[in-house]
């Protein structure tokens, strides 16, 4: 097949500051239908519209605001280092990052204030690609240095309730795009966000599942207190690589943390096995199934 004929620009319609190219894996490899979105939009059972302005701003005087004067690197810490990669703390303990805050609408920081990084958007180029018995999968078409941040996991944001409707009335042929995150911020509170992008969502929607996985997803708060989930490099990734996460929140045999709670296979056999699906990624650690989040079942 003469890649030349198949490669065509820019999947996101010109809604992205970077073109997404597509290539089939043969002639037959169609798209799915769906609208994209570069960002979280309301679905069904969310209460909070994650475009509007929920959070407070800080009174920054400075382009790029430093944690002595930043109400908002106070409260939160600094995620960021100065060429927009996570701090080190971060990287070291992947799967298990503490949620980020960002500056936002509110604040007086300017539009390159080095704690602004996600609400930029996409600025690498990726390429959605076919995979063969994967289906599509996500390239990079450059190398990304560890700590970078890549793109989003982006689509309607909804309710517990609609996100049992959906997966219950997924046919087993029918790829599972619903991910849970949940965030636990002690005394036993517990946060989840639902997100599904399988009728409105990014290029986010088109990356594999890996059991070795080479990104990993943290919860980022930008405008609103419904996080963006943020995909970032675990490490060094080549170009031309396939962009992977685990999508039950772990990264790299590291068990999930702030993330997805991983389900043993007692819980998932009482859950549903029904709905569980092959693993396909290749890795010596695969678990050779897909994660399925169980709760959402029950």
């Amino acid at each position: 097949m003469d890649e030349r004929s198949s490669y065509v620009v820019d999947l996101s319609n010109g809604l992205e500051d970077v073109s997404i190219s597509f290539l089939p894996h043969s002639a037959k490899q169609t798209l799915p239908e769906f609208k994209y979105a570069p960002a979280n939009v309301q679905g069904p059972g969310c209460s909070v519209d994650p475009s509007e302005v929920t959070l407070p701003g800080c009174s920054c005087l400075f382009h790029s605001c430093v944690s002595e004067s930043c109400s908002c690197l106070q409260a939160h810490g600094q995620a960021y280092s100065s060429n927009g990669t996570l701090v080190s703390f971060h990287v070291a303990d992947a799967g298990r990052c503490a949620p980020v805050f960002e500056c936002n609408a509110l604040c007086s920081c300017g539009d390159t204030c080095a704690n602004r990084v996600v609400q930029r958007g996409l600025r690498l180029t990726l390429q959605v690609c076919g995979t063969g018995r994967r289906g599509w999968g996500v390239r990079t078409l450059q190398r990304i240095p560890r700590g970078m941040f890549v793109c989003e996991y982006a689509g309607e944001v909804i309710g517990l309730e609609e996100a049992r409707r959906r997966q219950l009335a997924q046919r087993h042929e029918e790829n599972n795009y619903i991910i849970a995150v949940r965030e636990h911020a002690g005394t036993g509170s517990v946060t989840e966000t639902f997100v599904d992008p399988t009728a409105v969502g990014n290029v986010g929607r088109f990356l594999n599942h890996s059991c070795m996985p080479n990104l990993f997803m943290v919860p980022v708060r930008v405008h609103s207190v419904v996080p963006r989930l943020a995909l970032f490099a675990g490490r060094d990734i080549d170009a031309q690589e396939e962009l992977t996460f685990d999508y039950s929140g772990g990264y790299r045999n590291q068990a999930p943390g702030q993330m997805l709670d991983a389900q043993t296979d007692a819980a998932v056999q009482a859950g549903g096995a029904v709905q569980r699906k092959v693993c396909h990624c290749g890795a010596d650690n695969c678990e050779k199934f897909l994660p399925l989040d169980v709760s959402i079942l029950n």
